[in-house]
């Protein structure tokens, strides 16, 4: 075969190559930082994504299935109530769970391959998380921030519920709370 067709067909496979959709493990289809997309309307079913996610992690890091749903009924806004915010049981008291909580952190926002910060965290459509006095936004790009309940006028006054030492939160956005983001590709029910 003459060069000149060689290098064609070569360049043509490369390009044939390029056009195939990326698998979900690989790091080209990354998602973005997830907004926050607050409750908007009383859907308390738990969805798929949220319900898979607080699974994995009872499975992986231990603790305790602490809950999703929150009656249309209470107070204030939350995504429990649209049935995509998880609470992990731990106890901010106890070394072990502190533990556990560090190694979720640790998993969720560490940097990948292909050198996505974050990158378990944005592929699993995590928003926010409040863990111990602290919240981890996703539109801050997980930077952790001292966080105070609105109920709480101060820290000595609030429960440890509120404060979030008996448990940590993890809100997902409405496509992770559905299972739509790459990291849940094969691991619905």
């Amino acid at each position: 075969m003459p060069r000149l067709l060689l290098s064609f067909l070569a360049a043509l496979a490369t390009l044939a190559a390029l056009a195939l959709p990326a698998h979900a493990g690989d790091t080209a289809g990354i998602e973005d930082y997830a907004p926050y997309q607050p409750q908007t309307r009383c859907a308390p079913k738990a969805k798929p994504g949220t319900k898979v996610l607080g699974r994995w992690i009872v499975d992986h890091e231990g603790g305790a299935f602490g809950g999703i749903s929150r009656p249309c009924r209470s107070g204030g806004t939350s995504e429990h109530k649209e049935g995509r915010a998880f609470d992990w049981t731990l106890d901010a008291t106890r070394k072990k769970d502190r533990q556990r909580a560090a190694g979720l952190l640790r998993a969720v926002r560490a940097t990948d391959k292909a050198g996505n910060a974050d990158a378990k965290a944005r592929r699993m459509g995590v928003m926010y998380i409040i863990w111990n006095d602290h919240m981890y936004s996703a539109w801050d790009e997980f930077a952790a921030e001292p966080y105070l309940s609105s109920s709480c006028k101060t820290k000595k006054k609030c429960s440890k519920t509120l404060r979030h030492r008996d448990h940590m939160h993890i809100s997902l956005s409405r496509r992770g709370g559905k299972g739509l983001t790459s990291w849940y590709e094969g691991r619905l029910d």
